[in-house]
């Protein structure tokens, strides 16, 4: 899992909820992402569920205007000669999340991580009274 910031405007980033529309016309495409948006006094918390996705084929991304997009791919599991699936209801495909981060977002100090299929990203809160400085390129930020 990585998590760059680029330079890129996104006029799909409505407000914070918006779900954007798969990188992938499969049909077998995760529908929705459940996100929980938590602000405390430090910052923000926000936390995905993705089951049985791994931390690499995770992708978090800062856009230039404090958008936050979360992507990736959910492999469907190989079938092996002389199996036979009785029912399949894991959804598998690339999916992607876009939420419009608040003023008060230091986007440089972002972080993420990944356990338990659950992705949990902090974005501590900015000094208001300063200004912030926007980051021209893309940069990646270690995964703890």
């Amino acid at each position: 899992m990585s998590i760059i910031q680029g330079s890129g405007m996104n006029p799909m980033a409505q407000s914070m909820w918006d779900s954007a529309p798969p990188l992938s016309t499969s049909s077998s495409v995760i529908p929705t992402m459940q996100v929980d948006w938590k602000e405390t006094a430090e910052g923000h918390v926000i936390k995905a569920d993705l089951p049985g996705v791994r931390k690499e084929e995770v992708k978090v991304e800062l856009e230039r205007g404090g958008v936050l997009v979360i992507s990736g791919e959910r492999h469907r599991e190989l079938e092996e000669k002389g199996d036979t699936w009785r029912q399949m209801e894991r959804t598998s495909g690339k999916f992607t999340r876009r939420l419009q981060l608040p003023d008060d977002a230091k986007v440089e100090a972002v972080k993420a991580f990944m356990e338990h299929g659950v992705l949990t990203i902090t974005v501590p809160k900015a000094d208001l009274n300063k200004p912030q400085i926007e980051a021209s390129e893309k940069r990646e930020i270690a995964n703890n």
